[in-house]
């Protein structure tokens, strides 16, 4: 396995919109033990495949306080089952250091495919919930930098920007 390298904000490579998987093949196994490698050392709950920049629509999550329940969902679509609100300070391993009180639905239903391409829908709620929300975001393009006010965005993108300078 291998860590992979992380895109950060504001690379402009995070706002592509990821394809739909064709195949799950032997590379694509490849990846996704690439990902949770590069997630869980990073550390993070989270990684979808465009902030490594593979523009496939595929995401690993682990929410699990011992770190040791890894899921994996490939072409994700996912229905909002209760439409009432909860707010998480959410971070992001692209926007490293920051963390902002996002609002999003609580209770979703998922359908995906597993690592080796089976079908599966399964319900969330909660972190679980939270943290697929977040990394569909991202497939499509998107950062939670987007869901905050055009000044607290420019205020992380300036401090990001000069840090990534500070270590060229």
């Amino acid at each position: 396995m291998a860590l992979l390298e992380i895109l950060a904000f504001p690379d402009p490579r995070l706002r592509t919109r990821a394809a739909p998987v064709k195949d799950v093949t032997k590379a694509t196994r490849t990846l996704i033990d690439n990902m949770l490698e590069t997630m869980y050392a990073a550390p993070g709950i989270g990684l979808a495949a465009t902030q490594v920049n593979v523009h496939q629509r595929l995401l690993v999550m682990d929410v699990s306080e011992a770190h040791d329940a890894p899921q994996v969902f490939i072409n994700p679509r996912f229905e909002v089952l209760d439409p009432e609100l909860g707010a998480y300070d959410e971070g992001c391993l692209s926007v490293p250091g920051f963390y902002e009180s996002i609002t999003r639905p609580q209770k979703i239903s998922v359908s995906a495919l597993d690592r080796n391409g089976s079908p599966f829908s399964v319900n969330l709620d909660g972190l679980e919930a939270i943290c697929l929300q977040h990394e569909v975001d991202h497939l499509n393009g998107k950062l939670f930098v987007d869901y905050l006010s055009p000044l607290k965005r420019q205020r992380i993108r300036k401090k990001l920007e000069k840090e990534q300078r500070t270590r060229a």
